[in-house]
């Protein structure tokens, strides 16, 4: 076998195995979207029910909450840049840190000080491989986040959350993420958390916000005890941890569907390749064969002429 047939086989043997590698992660990709979805919607019921709650407090009541006051003078911003923990995921990464980066952008051009939160070590990585400071970061948890997660993400948001304070106090809380539409269709955004912007209750289970109907059911009107300022302290942080945990649940989903789709587009490239090689691997075997038949013939033309002159 000739140097370049050598150099072509182990191309293909290369390209082989890299292709049952894709493939394999193309496939538990695929099942983990539809666990991912089943989750999200499995939280739906909790997450509807809270917000209609919510919204009932903020709507029928006049009370004016830390959590649902606008700061005349805002100067502290937190963000959340919820990203995944591993790679091979075609342009998730980039395309989340670009819209946090774009939310970054904005808050200090209107003199804000941001501090920056992450979930998933992607997101850590970045900051930290230049030099920015980041206040606390989740890592593990992107493909599979619990209730437990979202409680402890939210507490320490809301742990620093002060606007009425000059100082250190965190006058705004954004979070940037990827809302799951379908399987091909994941875009990254970014919500305010704090102060409080009540969501439409479909759109909570996927974190996304809408405007209500104007045909949507009215609010009963209720009394509320011991108060209502009471009941916002006891339902705004559970509210505010159901807006994390369907954050997260839907950038899991959008995650698998990016790594689905990456590896779907690197296994056929490696069938293309495969199919390269293999006909350029043909073509220099033939080369070679053609080279030794002529050689052959050459030869013994050379020893037919030597005999008819002798």
């Amino acid at each position: 076998m000739g140097a370049q047939q050598r150099v072509f086989k182990q191309k293909i043997r290369s390209t082989q195995s890299l292709r049952k590698i894709f493939k394999a992660m193309e496939l538990i990709a695929a099942s983990r979207i539809q666990k991912a979805i089943a989750r999200s919607q499995a939280a739906s019921p909790y997450a509807n029910a809270l917000t209609r709650a919510v919204s009932a407090v903020a709507s029928e009541s006049n009370v004016d909450h830390v959590l649902t006051t606008e700061s005349d003078n805002v100067k502290h911003a937190a963000v959340l840049v919820v990203g995944p923990d591993r790679g091979f995921a075609g342009a998730y990464s980039a395309n989340l840190v670009r819209e946090a980066e774009e939310l970054i952008r904005l808050l200090r051009n209107e003199g804000k000080n941001v501090d920056l939160f992450t979930v998933g070590s992607k997101a850590k990585n970045y900051y930290t491989f230049r030099d920015r400071k980041i206040e606390k970061s989740w890592t593990g948890i992107s493909e599979n986040p619990l209730a437990e997660h979202a409680r402890e993400i939210g507490e320490a948001l809301l742990e620093n959350f002060d606007p009425e304070s000059d100082d250190s106090g965190i006058d705004e809380i954004y979070i940037v993420f990827t809302r799951f539409v379908s399987s091909v269709t994941h875009d990254p955004e970014y919500r305010r958390l704090l102060p409080l912007e009540v969501v439409d209750a479909e759109e909570a289970s996927t974190g996304g916000q809408a405007e209500q109907p104007s045909d949507a059911p009215a609010f009963p009107l209720y009394e509320f005890e011991p108060s209502a300022e009471a009941v916002l302290d006891a339902l705004l942080p559970r509210y505010i941890d159901s807006r994390i945990l369907s954050a997260l649940l839907s950038a899991a989903a959008s995650e698998q569907a990016s790594r689905q789709a990456a590896m779907k587009t690197a296994t056929d490239n490696a069938d293309d390749l495969i199919k390269t090689y293999t006909r350029l691997a043909n073509t220099a075997r033939q080369a070679e064969i053609t080279q030794e038949l002529t050689e052959i013939v050459g030869g013994a033309d050379a020893l037919a002429a030597s005999a008819a002159g002798d």
